[in-house]
């Protein structure tokens, strides 16, 4: 199964969800991420991943445009601008939107940006875990 999963600038929410449906399927799942304006992955991102043990270092933003005509089985935006904006992808896609706030909006001190960054990716942890359990009969 091959599994797109887009947000605006592709730095922190779907950054965020790619890792954690990487580890979450254990490789069952082939998952990308992009952004319609794609930016760079933030550091924060970074940081509340590793505290959970997931290493999204590695990971670089990507335009949506670098996935153009490949076959996904679903694409999952992680908010409104990128639902919006998603290009048409080949074959029978099953598209699926979950809207979750932008951590990298909160601004504050470094403990507060940080806190933002976990409650987004506990809810978007959460989300998955529902989507894994249907898509890859895992409990």
């Amino acid at each position: 199964m091959r599994v797109l999963i887009l947000c605006t600038g592709n730095s922190a929410r779907s950054q965020m969800a790619e890792g954690l449906l990487r580890a979450g399927s254990r490789g069952r799942i082939d998952v990308s991420s992009a952004g319609v304006a794609p930016t760079r992955v933030r550091a924060e991102a970074i940081e509340v991943m590793r505290e959970i043990g997931v290493d999204i270092s590695g990971q670089r933003s990507k335009d949506v445009a670098a996935f153009a005509g490949q076959p996904f089985d679903c694409v999952i935006t992680v908010c409104d601008n990128a639902r919006e904006k998603c290009p048409v992808f080949p074959g029978s896609v099953e598209r699926i939107h979950w809207s979750f706030d932008d951590p990298a909006l909160v601004e504050g001190t470094e403990e507060v940006r940080l806190a933002a960054f976990r409650r987004v990716r506990d809810e978007i942890a959460e989300k998955l875990r529902g989507f894994v359990q249907e898509k890859a009969g895992r409990s």
